[in-house]
């Protein structure tokens, strides 16, 4: 089944949307393997009026996440690590429960319930072709900062980047290999995603999405003062540029990629773990991965994947992981029942992808 344009109603959405909030959108809907619904509206770069294809590249941030418990499970899978296994035994570093309290375990990273703090990641950036921090090093120096866990691991949900920083390196020591190429070696690859990584390849270039932030948005001095030289450009109109830059701490958001490849990674989550001949992870493990096992004041979270209080009043089971920082906001979200996906990326540090997001389920 080939896929379809979007909609006139999801089509005017995203024009809409791009004409006031953000420059450019990409979106695909995913049932079973095959695409669905796919569009793309608006401009990758304004400055040299690039218009945004399915091709275009996003900065991931936090959606990367999801690729990082992928690739934990993948790991258990293969008898590398155990999900209980104390993550003090593969990162020393890492910071002592009090004596009252239960070890804090590699599960505990995945669902967001360590009792690590989750400090603003507003400066873990480099410019793009320029060396990032060693992300062992730099691990190591967050540890050392924030060195008290806030309540016993397992007891609640609490979001922690720094717990996916950590969680980099637990896979790096279980794989005998940096965390970025084992991730790769073993998960983009295997499902043709030619066109993600942790940096701007040459090929990827021509399609790098500029990301964008509304200068009216309150963030907007703060992401002047406090992002290192060579980050912030200049204005276009409604909006402040941002030069390309990459993440530091790769494995909690430091992917770079289009939403084809999102796509699908997402429909290999949806069918048991499978992608035509390419067996990403076993279907326990994808239903492991989907169910919630830490419960937080804003977030449900199971190993990976999560759901946000605010969308309990929707009449359809569904988890998802956001990931949006200065210049991009993107979402990936399935249903299980249904086997269906959406993902949503654009160039803009905040905009309505939930009115973006139920359009594109509705034009199926």
């Amino acid at each position: 089944m080939a896929a379809k344009p979007g909609t006139t109603e999801l089509d005017a959405i995203l024009r809409r949307l791009t004409e006031h909030k953000v420059p450019g959108l990409s979106v695909i809907v995913v049932q079973g393997d095959r695409v669905l619904v796919e569009d793309a509206v608006g401009l990758a770069d304004i400055a040299r009026r690039q218009p945004v294809t399915l091709d275009t590249v996003y900065l991931w941030f936090s959606m990367t996440k999801i690729v990082t418990a992928t690739a934990a499970l993948q790991l258990a899978e293969r008898g590398r690590l155990r999900l209980d296994d104390r993550v003090a035994d593969y990162l020393p570093e890492f910071p002592t429960p009090r004596k009252d309290w239960p070890a804090v375990e590699i599960k505990h990273l995945l669902n967001h319930s360590s009792g690590l703090v989750n400090p603003i990641p507003v400066r873990w950036v480099h410019p793009a072709g320029k060396p990032g921090v060693d992300p062992h090093r730099f691990t190591l120096e967050l540890l050392g900062r924030y060195s008290k866990l806030r309540f016993p691991a397992g007891s609640k949900a609490s979001y922690s980047n720094l717990g996916y920083i950590a969680l980099g390196e637990v896979i790096t020591g279980a794989a005998g290999q940096r965390y970025e190429d084992y991730v790769s070696e073993n998960i983009l690859r295997p499902l043709g995603m030619t066109r993600t990584d942790f940096a701007y390849r040459p090929d990827m270039s021509a399609d790098a999405a500029t990301g964008y932030q509304s200068r009216l948005n309150p963030l907007t001095p703060l992401f002047r003062r406090m992002l290192p030289s060579g980050i912030v450009g200049g204005n276009q109109g409604r909006f402040l540029a941002f030069h390309p830059f990459c993440v530091d701490g790769p494995a909690y958001g430091g992917l770079i990629g289009s939403v084809r490849d999102a796509a699908r990674f997402t429909v290999a989550h949806l069918n048991q773990g499978q992608l035509r001949d390419t067996s990403l992870l076993s279907p326990e493990s994808v239903r492991q991965m989907q169910t919630i096992t830490a419960r937080g004041r804003k977030l449900d979270v199971g190993l990976g994947w999560f759901r946000r209080h605010s969308d309990r009043k929707s009449d359809e089971n569904y988890v998802e992981h956001l990931g949006g920082g200065g210049g991009f906001f993107n979402m990936m979200r399935i249903y299980p029942e249904r086997k269906l996906g959406v993902i949503v990326m654009g160039n803009a540090t905040s905009y309505d992808h939930q009115q973006v997001a139920g359009s594109a389920i509705a034009s199926i």
